[in-house]
C-alpha cells in the first residue's frame, strides 16, 4: 500500500476501518478522535492517532492504554499487511482544527487557515475566531472580518 497516487482509495479504507476500530475502543474513556494519519516515513507505515478528551487534557496513562487496545484490535482484525508502527498521543497545543466542534471550542483564539480555495483572494489567512456556524468560520484578520466556508479549509491550526 502506498499513500500517494494510485493507491489513495487503499489509505480511505484504511482510515476508514481504523476510525471502526477506534470507536470499539475509546467510547467507555470519553476519548475522542482529533485525527488520525497514516502515510510511509521511509519504508515505514506510521498510524498516528491523535486524541483528547472533549473537556481537554489526556493524560500518557490513557495514550498508552488506547494504544495497546487499538494494537490488539489491530492484530485480531488482521487488516494491515507487513509491519506497521502505531502512535497514539494527544494533539498538542497546536492541534488541527477540522470540525464544527473543533472551531467552537477555539472560539477567541487566533488560528492560520491554509485553503483549497481563494477566499478574497488568498489560499492563507490568519485571524482570531469569532463566530462559528454550521458552514462557516468567521475570522477577525488584519482590517477585516472574514468568513470562510467550512468545506473550503484545507487545513487550520491554532497559533501559539
Amino acid at each position: 500500500m502506498e499513500v500517494g497516487g494510485g493507491k489513495f482509495l487503499v489509505k480511505e479504507v484504511l482510515i476508514k476501518e481504523l476510525n471502526e476500530l477506534f470507536s470499539l475502543c475509546s467510547g467507555k474513556e470519553n476519548i475522542e478522535l482529533i485525527d488520525l494519519i497514516c502515510r510511509y516515513e521511509g519504508n515505514n507505515l506510521i498510524l498516528r492517532v491523535l486524541v483528547d478528551k472533549p473537556e481537554g487534557g489526556i493524560t500518557l496513562g490513557e495514550c498508552a492504554l488506547l494504544n495497546r487496545q487499538l494494537g490488539d484490535l489491530l492484530e485480531e482484525k488482521n487488516i494491515i499487511e507487513g509491519d506497521y508502527v502505531l502512535e497514539v498521543s494527544s494533539p498538542g497545543l497546536d492541534r488541527p482544527l477540522k470540525r464544527q466542534k473543533d472551531f467552537l471550542r477555539s472560539l477567541n483564539k487566533e488560528a492560520v487557515f491554509f485553503l483549497n480555495d481563494l477566499v478574497n483572494g488568498k489560499c492563507q489567512w490568519q485571524g482570531v475566531i469569532s463566530k462559528v456556524d454550521q458552514a462557516t468560520v468567521s475570522i477577525q484578520a488584519p482590517g477585516e472580518i472574514l468568513e470562510i466556508p467550512l468545506i473550503k479549509i484545507n487545513k487550520a491550526q491554532l497559533v501559539i
